[in-house]
């Protein structure tokens, strides 16, 4: 694990791996580096992994205004700083996956493939709800709005399935930042939040992937993300809102032959 300043962050970051293609890999809300810890050996086995934390969450600089633009001007400016120059794989689930093609769509000559699980592109929350979350969280912390958040994007149908996995989960989530976590929160459930000119704008190669599991990104929903993005293939998976951590295995099963062109 390294830090560099990007864009006016530190932003911590593992670089790993040595195959000629480089795929970079995006965690989700209250996510880390370590988000990916279990896909990882997958991914770097093949191709050089960039992971990193991104502003506000994590070990990278802490933050109370977060913004799309500005999420993807760190990524940006994390690959310059590294020297990152040529098409780059993205890799994300839930925001994670909204970043990627939030990118693609910005900057399309960088691209190489793109795998997306439950994509956060618009703003979906009831406005009464997610303000009441976003004010619980300011006086509570993530303990405070645990039990809701937690019971739609990682349900107790996918906890049996590895009960160790959820709670070594659960306690990393706890330790997020209540200021970072409240202003992501602001934008996307923001009515205005809205991706979809980005994903007009995606020519590359897209593998959407729904989870039947997922109470806060439906497949109905993710479907339709599909839909707008040019020649994007779509499949369903038996998973929940954080994939690459509910289940690794199958979120490798699918995506690591899809950034190889399978």
């Amino acid at each position: 694990m390294n830090w560099i300043e990007a864009n006016g962050a530190s932003l911590r970051y593992d670089l790993s791996g040595s195959g000629p293609e480089t795929v970079v890999l995006i965690h989700e809300v209250g996510g880390s580096i370590e988000s990916w810890d279990e896909a990882h050996p997958a991914f770097r086995q093949q191709f050089r992994v960039l992971r990193y934390d991104q502003r506000g969450f994590g070990m990278s600089e802490k933050t109370g205004v977060i913004t799309m633009d500005g999420i993807v001007a760190d990524l940006v400016a994390l690959l310059d700083a590294l020297q990152i120059g040529g098409p780059v794989h993205l890799v994300g689930c839930a925001m994670g996956a909204a970043i990627a093609l939030a990118f693609a769509g910005r900057y399309p000559t960088r691209i190489g493939r793109i795998v997306a699980a439950s994509p956060a592109t618009w703003a979906n929350a009831d406005p009464v709800v997610a303000r009441k979350r976003i004010e619980d969280t300011e006086r509570g912390g993530l303990r405070a709005v645990e039990r809701a958040s937690l019971n739609a994007s990682y349900p107790e149908s996918m906890r049996v399935l590895d009960r160790a996995r959820f709670e070594h989960f659960r306690r990393r989530w706890l330790g997020n930042d209540p200021e970072a976590m409240t202003a992501i929160l602001r934008m996307s459930t923001n009515p205005e939040f809205d991706l979809s000119p980005d994903l007009a704008r995606i020519r590359a190669p897209t593998l959407v992937i729904g989870c039947t599991h997922d109470g806060i990104r439906t497949p109905g929903m993710v479907a339709k993300v599909a839909t707008a993005i040019s020649g994007a293939k779509y499949v369903e998976a038996s998973s929940g809102h954080f994939m690459v951590v509910e289940t690794p295995e199958l979120f490798v099963e699918l995506a690591v032959p899809f950034l190889r062109g399978a």
